[in-house]
C-alpha cells in the first residue's frame, strides 16, 4: 500500500510580540521586560497515512490541529523536519479561505479552485454542480464580503468537494451551517471516503469521527499524544461523557 502522507518530524515555531509600537518596545527593554516570546505549535510530529486511510484529528483548542493542516495542505512549511504528501491535496482548512471579500461567490468559485489547482476549463465542467451543492441562490453574484459565516463555509466546501484529489482535508467543516448542510457534508465525505481517496478530519464531534474515520491521531500541545483506534482515542480525550447528546451522532442516525 502506498503512502500518502508523511510527516518526519515537523516543527513549527510562532512568535509572539507583547509590544507594537516602538515607544512601547522601549519601555520594555529599559525596565528589562521581554517584547516577544516562541512556542511550538507543532512540535516534532512525525506519522504516515496510506492512501484510503481515514484519519480523525482530535486535541483540545490550541493543541495545534490547523497548524498541522496547513503543514500538509502546503500553506506553510515547517521550521525543521519535512511533511511530504502524494498526489493533489484538497480541501476547506478555513471558514473563508481563499476568499476576496470584494469579489462575488460566482468569481470566489473560480479563484478558490484555481487556488486549489483546478484549471479554468475543470471549474466551468463543475460550476453547475458547485453551485448547487452550495445552495446560495440569489446571493451567488454579491459580494462574498456579505455573506454569513454559514454560506462562507457553504461555498468553501462546495468548491473543495469537487476537486479532483488524491487528499482531502476538512478542518472542523460541520461546525458552522444548519443541519441539513451538515447531513449533506457527511454525505459527500463518506462518498470521498468509500471512493479510497485519503481522508484528514478534524473536529471535537466523538460521533462523525466514529462515522467517518478507522484512526485517530491526537495532539497534545504539539505533539502526538495519541495514535490508534477510533474508540481508544475518543475515551483518551475522554470526550464521551455520559448524558451529553451529540449533534452529529443525531444527524448520522439519518444518512
Amino acid at each position: 500500500m502506498s503512502e500518502s502522507i508523511v510527516v518526519d518530524h515537523a516543527t513549527k515555531d510562532f512568535t509572539l510580540r507583547y509590544h507594537r509600537t516602538l515607544k512601547e518596545i522601549t519601555v520594555a527593554l529599559s525596565r528589562g521586560r521581554a517584547i516577544s516570546d516562541t512556542f511550538q505549535a507543532v512540535d516534532d510530529v512525525s506519522f504516515t497515512v496510506n492512501q484510503g486511510e481515514s484519519i480523525g484529528l482530535m486535541g483540545l483548542n490550541g493543541s495545534g490541529k490547523s497548524t498541522l493542516l496547513k503543514l500538509i495542505i502546503g500553506v506553510m512549511r515547517p521550521d525543521s523536519g519535512s511533511v511530504l504528501t502524494r498526489g493533489r491535496v484538497s480541501g476547506l482548512i478555513a471558514t473563508g479561505a481563499g476568499f476576496h471579500p470584494q469579489l462575488t461567490g460566482r468569481e470566489n468559485i473560480f479563484l478558490n479552485a484555481a487556488i486549489l489547482g483546478m484549471s479554468e476549463k475543470e471549474t466551468q465542467s463543475k460550476f453547475d454542480d458547485i453551485v448547487e451543492f452550495a445552495e446560495v441562490g440569489r446571493f451567488l453574484d454579491t459580494p462574498v464580503g456579505t455573506y454569513s459565516s454559514g454560506m462562507f463555509a457553504r461555498l468553501g466546501f462546495a468548491v473543495a468537494i469537487h476537486v479532483d484529489s488524491d487528499v482531502f482535508l476538512a478542518d472542523e467543516v460541520l461546525a458552522v451551517g444548519d443541519r441539513p448542510f451538515k447531513k449533506k457534508c457527511l454525505e459527500r465525505m463518506q462518498e470521498i471516503r468509500h471512493s479510497g481517496r485519503t481522508v484528514f478530519y478534524v473536529s471535537h464531534s466523538a460521533g462523525s469521527v466514529r462515522r467517518m474515520c478507522d484512526r485517530v491521531i491526537v495532539l497534545e500541545k504539539g505533539r502526538v499524544g495519541y495514535d490508534g483506534e477510533v474508540d481508544a482515542g475518543i475515551r483518551y480525550l475522554q470526550y464521551d461523557e455520559p448524558g451529553q447528546p451529540d449533534l452529529d451522532d443525531e444527524i448520522g442516525a439519518d444518512i
